[in-house]
C-alpha cells in the first residue's frame, strides 16, 4: 500500500479510480483527480505547499514532485505524462501535455496545453513554453510547433494506456489492452 502522510493539517485527497503504487508517497497538500497512476517510487510532496493534479494524469516511476515554501505551487490539468524520473518543482503544467524521462520543470515554469518536454531537458525558473511547443535540452530551448491533433493524440494515448496499465493492478480481469 501507498505510503500516504497527513501533514501539517492536510491529508492527501485521492479520487475514485486511482493507482498507486506500493511504494509510491504522497504528502500533506496534495489533491488528486480520477483515474490517475502514481508509480513505483514517485514522491509527491505536499508539505511545504499545495499540489494540484487534474484527471487521468501519471506520474512515473521515481518522479518527484515538491513546491518552495510560500512561493511555488504545483498545478497539473489533465490527461498530463510525466514520465519517469521527472522533478517537478513548482511549476504548472496544462492539459494534454508530455514531460519526457528524466526532465526537471523548475519553478514557475508554465508548459502549455499540448506541449512536449524532451527527455533528459532542463526547464529553468519562470520559463513558458507555449501550446504545442516542443522543448529540449538543458536549459531547455524551443525545438518547433507540434501538430495539436497528434499532440493531442499521442498524449491522450499515453494517458490512457498508463490508465490501462494501472487496471492491470487493480482490476486485471477487467483490463482490456489497447487497440
Amino acid at each position: 500500500m501507498a505510503l500516504i502522510i497527513p501533514l501539517r493539517g492536510h491529508t492527501p485527497q485521492i479520487g475514485e479510480g486511482c493507482f498507486l503504487a506500493e511504494n509510491a508517497t504522497v504528502v500533506g497538500d496534495v489533491v488528486m483527480g480520477n483515474d490517475c497512476s502514481i508509480w513505483f517510487n514517485a514522491v509527491l510532496r505536499g508539505d511545504v505547499n499545495s499540489i494540484k493534479i487534474g484527471n487521468c494524469v501519471n506520474i512515473q516511476d521515481g518522479s518527484v514532485l515538491h513546491t518552495l515554501y510560500k512561493k511555488s505551487t504545483i498545478e497539473i490539468g489533465d490527461y498530463v505524462s510525466v514520465g519517469h524520473n521527472v522533478t517537478i518543482h513548482g511549476a504548472k503544467i496544462h492539459d494534454y501535455a508530455l514531460i519526457g524521462m528524466g526532465a526537471v520543470v523548475m519553478d514557475d515554469a508554465e508548459v502549455g496545453r499540448g506541449a512536449i518536454v524532451a527527455a533528459g531537458s532542463v526547464v529553468l525558473s519562470r520559463t513558458k513554453i507555449g501550446p504545442n511547443e516542443l522543448w529540449g535540452g538543458a536549459p531547455a530551448k524551443f525545438i518547433k510547433m507540434v501538430n495539436e491533433a497528434q499532440a493531442s493524440e499521442i498524449n491522450r494515448k499515453i494517458a490512457h494506456n498508463y490508465l490501462l496499465y494501472s487496471r492491470w493492478y487493480t482490476d486485471p480481469e477487467n483490463a482490456v489492452d489497447p487497440e
